[in-house]
């Protein structure tokens, strides 16, 4: 677990998992705590057949938000459709089963199924990050993967085999920076 990183996706390449690996990877959602069993989360796999649509889609999502944008910047908007060989949407619902479970219990619920996604594709072997922007708000990106009222584009997953990484990992926060105790007097 600890030697999970993010690797960027422009630094990913082919081969991503296989269909049996991505299998594995993905029945690791399923043992996230999800209270209620709602199962908060779903994912949407984007193929290699649907990236035109989704650089489209990218670039769409910059215009809508700044028409004054030129064209070498929507082009890098379309490039990131592009860049790793495994691509998923992670989408968080708030209007399934109870509904006396709040959407921070499911964003928790939502970020341990992510996180188990995570954690299987380095014990595979593959590199991986999560993506986000913008665009995951736009009324373009949510028609073209069909979200409904209560469904939110949470950020895109992208796997696949490590072509570089950087130099010098970033330093990992010890606990006692970020865990304290509480003192009752």
């Amino acid at each position: 677990m600890q030697s999970r990183r993010t690797i960027l996706p422009k630094r990913l390449a082919a081969p991503g998992p296989d269909t049996a690996q991505l299998q594995q990877i993905l029945v690791a959602a399923a043992s996230a705590p999800d209270h209620g069993q709602v199962r908060p989360w779903r994912f949407v796999m984007v193929p290699d057949g649907a990236r035109a649509a989704l650089a489209q889609t990218f670039g769409d999502a910059l215009l809508e938000r700044d028409p004054q944008a030129g064209p070498e910047h929507v082009l890098q908007a379309q490039e990131k459709a592009h860049r790793s060989p495994c691509l998923m949407l992670v989408v968080v619902r708030t209007d399934c089963g109870d509904p006396d479970i709040d959407l921070p219990e499911r964003l928790i619920s939502t970020g341990c199924a992510v996180q188990n996604i995570l954690l299987v594709a380095t014990a595979l072997g593959y590199g991986s990050a999560l993506t986000s922007g913008k665009a995951l708000k736009s009324h373009v990106l949510r028609a073209l993967f069909g979200l409904l009222g209560g469904e939110h584009a949470l950020c895109f997953i992208s796997l696949g085999t490590v072509q570089s990484r950087k130099l010098s990992p970033r330093q990992r926060p010890v606990p006692e920076d970020y865990v304290s105790t509480l003192v009752v007097s």
